[in-house]
């Protein structure tokens, strides 16, 4: 049986989620828009699971959408609020860490004609509050919640309260986060946020989009009649039900996984060191908030791709450089923003179901991976 250690990446639907995509799979299947009584019930469902996401995040309910991912709802939250605020300025303003989803929305933005303007980060990952000061002519700024590489947490409460003294609205991506660490709107003060289901143990193609009201927004893209005209298209309803059965079983779940999670992240974060000489341990959770489930570290000598296929082979499943362009072999540009080794790099995220059984077949099988990588590279003795 393999070790499953990649669970920031994707993580096994939540037996909530399961029992109530079939469920709803049987009930909400028809079209939500129609006034029919099968149109009434998956209307029903709908609105009980809006109503359910939007508890959880600290929302209204009408201030939440659902789109086809998180990636489709950090580019409707981004360009959509840059589309409203032309007349404010024409600068888009991200840190240089965000999610690609995040780098990907801006740089089209940039290539349409508009500015942007990437806000670096310290060695651990982390934005200084004082240098995310707006530009003059800044439409929108983003600030992820948290790193999904590293796992930092960023001071995304601090930078809100700053850019709001200038007017400037705050869209922080929080795919990292929701269903992993408690999350709420009000307390952030961001004004828009952004989610993915299969991160937190939903069907994958759900994608959550929350707006406070208030906050200027109109639609990139031709505008739909659905989902308060922020999203195009029909929903799925049976599985946007899955997803909020999911974040409401994780919430409540939270309280005593988080420190489990923790306890595992900083049990590797020890041994590490102690296994194979040359290794990075990135960020730190002592000098830097972190979240409970994500470590990630470098090891010299090492090429990633090599040491995860090393891995793969002994049965082992981890992530390596950035969680969306892992596969492109383009240095990760969180770790590059960071100042830290882009090579050798992996990362390890736990999930509900993983036990101090994965951890210790991790550690038991990384120093031979590690040193065979190296003697095929010629730097064994190194």
């Amino acid at each position: 049986m393999s070790t499953y250690l990649d669970h920031a990446s994707a993580t096994p639907l939540h037996p909530a989620a399961r029992e109530a995509l079939g469920v709803a799979l049987q009930d909400g299947w028809a079209d939500p828009a129609r006034l029919y009584r099968e149109g009434r019930r998956a209307r029903m469902l709908l609105d009980a699971a809006r109503e359910t996401v939007a508890g959880v995040l600290g929302t209204r309910p009408d201030e939440v959408s659902f789109a086809a991912s998180g990636t489709a709802a950090a580019t409707l939250a981004l360009l959509g609020t840059a589309s409203a605020r032309r007349r404010a300025g024409d600068v888009i303003m991200v840190s240089a860490v965000e999610h690609s989803s995040v780098l990907h929305a801006a740089q089209h933005h940039e290539q349409a004609g508009g500015r942007l303007v990437e806000v670096g980060v310290d060695r651990f990952g982390r934005v200084d509050p004082a240098a995310f000061a707006p530009v003059p002519g800044t439409a929108v700024a983003s600030l992820q919640h948290a790193n999904h590489e590293v796992g930092t947490v960023q001071p995304v409460a601090e930078v809100a309260e700053r850019l709001h003294a200038a007017g400037v609205p705050l869209h922080t991506d929080a795919a990292v986060t929701v269903g992993r660490v408690p999350v709420d709107l009000g307390v952030l003060g961001a004004d828009l946020l952004t989610a993915s289901a299969h991160k937190f143990g939903g069907p994958a193609g759900v994608g959550i989009l929350a707006v406070r009201t208030g906050t200027r927004w109109r639609s990139p893209w031709p505008a739909g009649e659905r989902e308060g005209g922020r999203v195009a298209g029909y929903p799925d309803v049976p599985s946007i039900v899955a997803a909020a059965a999911a974040l409401a079983a994780r919430t409540a779940e939270l309280a005593a996984e988080g420190p489990r999670l923790a306890g595992y992240v900083r049990d590797l974060r020890r041994r590490l060191p102690d296994l194979v000489d040359g290794v990075e341990l990135l960020g730190d959770p002592d000098r830097a908030p972190t979240v409970p489930h994500i470590t990630a570290f470098s090891y010299l000598y090492v090429e990633g791709e090599a040491l995860l296929t090393e891995l793969d082979r002994a049965g082992i499943a981890v992530g390596s450089g950035s969680s969306c362009t892992s596969d492109t072999l383009v240095p990760s540009h969180v770790l590059v923003a960071m100042g830290a080794l882009t090579h050798g790099n992996l990362r390890v995220s736990f999930g509900r179901d993983s036990t101090q059984a994965d951890l210790d077949a991790l550690l038991a099988v990384l120093p031979s991976a590690v040193r065979a990588v190296r003697a095929r590279l010629g730097a064994d003795e190194l």
